[in-house]
């Protein structure tokens, strides 16, 4: 992750702003007098919470690991052609 100072920041607010949304990668604003900062894109951040919220739900985790296990043996659920035609969007 790239560190810049705050005024630098401020200086060129738009075409860091620009990097961070496209490039997808956070940025880290160091200030002299007080708590750093990070800013990433709105999208990486909705990706994020999503990511933190599986983690920390014990259900799906259980889901995650039951079927890694299933598909490891080859014994989990095999779609129909019909299904996987409707997945695929074929």
């Amino acid at each position: 992750m790239d560190s810049i100072s705050v005024n630098k920041f401020r200086d060129n607010l738009k075409c860091f702003v620009e990097q961070v949304v496209n490039e997808h990668l956070p940025l880290k604003v160091t200030r002299r007098s007080g708590e750093d900062f990070i800013v990433i894109s709105a999208e990486d951040w909705a990706r994020e919470q999503e990511t933190l919220y599986v983690l920390q739900n014990n259900h799906l985790m259980k889901q995650i690991a039951d079927s890694l296990v299933t598909h490891s043996k080859k014994t989990g659920y095999t779609p129909t052609t019909g299904e996987m035609d409707e997945i695929t969007g074929v």
